[in-house]
């Protein structure tokens, strides 16, 4: 069963549609060739972004402050600078 709801966006009218999966790939299945190119790349830009965001989540950590890494940061180039003087 499909559902219709009637929203309002910036002054223009927009329908908000309840599908299962079924009925949307039978949707899909009616495109042209071309417009199921372009779905399947937005699709795959969704996919990525959110392994993407996974990816970054795994390596957040509390521990590890901007002022902490400028702190490492700043003592390495310490290190080369001296290093280089002494040569």
């Amino acid at each position: 069963m499909i559902k219709f709801e009637k929203i309002l966006i910036m002054n223009s009218n927009a329908y908000k549609i309840s599908l299962n999966y079924n009925q949307v790939l039978e949707l899909v299945r009616q495109l042209p060739k071309k417009d199921k190119a372009r779905l399947s790349k937005e699709l795959a830009k969704d996919a990525i972004d959110t392994r993407l965001t996974r990816l970054l989540n795994s390596f957040s950590s509390e521990e590890l402050s901007e002022e902490i890494i400028n702190q490492e940061v700043e003592e390495v180039r310490a290190e080369i600078y001296a290093k280089k003087k002494e040569n």
